[in-house]
Parts: structure tokens; C-alpha cells; sequence
């Protein structure tokens, strides 16, 4: 390895740990009152619950809370941080979550996140969702050969039930006419 090499993994780590810490910061007020899991609509397929997460987000298990599936599955629907009696912005604390995932690089954390990342670029490029393209483009990043076989059935049934056109124009209505609003998210939140 060479040394900017190994620069380069000292500062992203560094990224990480600071991250991680204005994250602990955001949710330090958190009374462990369970209104976040309560109120969350996904908090049945999670595999730790939003309150359980930011007790070790405080406790700074960065590891055990980025092996978890829970911030990958948040819809971002704002009902927990509505609902939280500290105001804490909970959803911008599982918005965060998915960040460092993407920062640490690992294949699980992308497989993760990789969904989230290729679902928005796919509605950021053709105004909507393109059924075919975003599954293409999702096993594609995942560089994973047997991936799209998992798939496959679910995929057959979905075509012979007309809920997907494999043969579907490539260009939409509302193509290209949000990117505005995509770019003016990404000065917001500082992304690259």
C-alpha cells in the first residue's frame, strides 16, 4: 500500500470518527422514551428499533450500529421526528446514518445504501421511476452475478401481472425537469 493510499484511509476514517461524533451530539438528548419506534411505519422489518439505535449511537458503537439494517430501511417520513418530545431531528439522524455508510466502504454498507443511491439517480435522470433500468443499474453497482437471480421470480411475476414494462420508452414526460430541484438538495446538503 502505498503512502497516500494509506493517507487516503486515515482521513476517511477521520471523516467517519467526526461524523460520528456530531451524530452522538444531535442525539445525546435522547430520553430513551421509544416515541421513534412507536411511531415508525418500517419499524417491524428493522432489526434494531430507532430507540435502540441512538442508546448506541450515544454509547458510540459506531460498529454494531453500521452492521445494522435499521437507517437503510427509514422512508424518511418524518413521523418520528414530529413526534419526539426533545425535537430531536431523528430522520436526519438516519439520514446521517446512511452517509457514514457510504463513507465506510464496506460491501454490506453499500449493499445497503447502494438501493437508496441508484433509486434517486434513477428518478433524478428520468423524472420517475424506471422499473427496469433502476434494477439494472442496483445490480450493476452491486457487482454481485448472482443477485439479479434472486430476483428473477419476483420479476417474472410482477411482468406477467403488468406491473412492469421491460419494453417501456426510455424517456418520460417529466424527464430532466428535476434536476433543479436535485441540484438545489444537493447545495443544501453540501453534496458532492
Amino acid at each position: 500500500m502505498s503512502a497516500r493510499q494509506g493517507m487516503s484511509r486515515c482521513d476517511k476514517e477521520e471523516t467517519v470518527r467526526k461524523a460520528f461524533a456530531e451524530l452522538r451530539e444531535m442525539v445525546n438528548g435522547c430520553m430513551q422514551c421509544g416515541t421513534c419506534s412507536a411511531g415508525c411505519p418500517n419499524v417491524h422489518s428493522m432489526d434494531i428499533s430507532p430507540r435502540a439505535m441512538w442508546r448506541k449511537v450515544v454509547s458510540g458503537q459506531l460498529e454494531e450500529v453500521l452492521a445494522s439494517k435499521t437507517y437503510a430501511l427509514c422512508s424518511s417520513c418524518y413521523t418520528c421526528t414530529v413526534r419526539c418530545p426533545r425535537g430531536i431531528s431523528v430522520t436526519e439522524g438516519m439520514s446521517a446514518l446512511k452517509r457514514l455508510s457510504s463513507a465506510c466502504g464496506t460491501r454490506e454498507q453499500n449493499r445497503k445504501t447502494g438501493f437508496y443511491r441508484v433509486f434517486v439517480d434513477n428518478i433524478r435522470r428520468n423524472g420517475r421511476v424506471r422499473e427496469t433500468g433502476l434494477m439494472t443499474e442496483y445490480f450493476m453497482e452491486m457487482k454481485d452475478p448472482l443477485l439479479p437471480l434472486q430476483f428473477a421470480p419476483l420479476g417474472m411475476r410482477m411482468m406477467v401481472a403488468g406491473k412492469i414494462h421491460p419494453l417501456a420508452a426510455s424517456h418520460y414526460k417529466g424527464k430532466g425537469k428535476l434536476a433543479l430541484m436535485f441540484a438545489k438538495v444537493a447545495e443544501m446538503e453540501k453534496l458532492p
